[in-house]
């Protein structure tokens, strides 16, 4: 299984550079990297040769996250970024089915719903006024802030995740949730 998923995710790179338009010093990544400035001062461009990838604007996977797929990011700002990328986290290729359960409550308490697809509006579709936890089963997944995959995401791999508060993610709603297909 080991060797299966080397061999899934060795192909992957993100290439980071200092500057805006690919200037400056760069640092290729093709794996998880918790914190940016042992490798650069700052990160304010990236290339994604391959592979699909959410970057941070904080250390250790916190504060704003955005997902690259292969393409060009010729400056942080184009993302909605107000500081530098800090973090990022490869998103490996996922093969089979998905399946999540949202909570309306922490601790996955209140009303719950199992989602196998897309779904551009919790509230409408399935009357839920909340979504506080959740428990990702099988893929991965993007959270958005408002209906119609928008606003503020968050990157949901398999896992329980019982409270979003704790995470940081006070306050903030999720409004709709979109399955990792890519091919990345």
């Amino acid at each position: 299984m080991k060797r299966i998923m080397e061999n899934l995710t060795e192909n992957f790179s993100i290439i980071f550079y200092e500057d805006r338009n690919f200037q400056g010093r760069s640092y290729e990544c093709m794996s998880d990297c918790s914190d940016m400035s042992s490798y650069l001062s700052r990160c304010t461009s990236c290339r994604v040769e391959s592979g699909c990838f959410m970057v941070y604007d904080r250390p250790n996977y916190m504060g704003n996250q955005f997902f690259l797929r292969r393409g060009e990011y010729s400056d942080y700002q184009s993302l909605g970024m107000t500081d530098s990328i800090r973090s990022c986290r490869l998103i490996p290729q996922h093969r089979g089915s998905y399946r999540m359960r949202i909570y309306e409550r922490e601790n996955f308490q209140g009303q719950s719903q199992e989602l196998m697809d897309d779904c551009d509006n919790i509230m409408d579709r399935y009357r839920m006024s909340d979504c506080q936890s959740c428990n990702v089963m099988d893929g991965h997944w993007l959270m958005y802030e408002q209906p119609q995959y928008r606003g503020r995401m968050m990157y949901m791999r398999p896992g329980e995740y019982k409270s979003f508060r704790d995470m940081g993610y006070s306050g903030m709603r999720f409004s709709s949730v979109r399955r990792i297909m890519d091919s990345c």
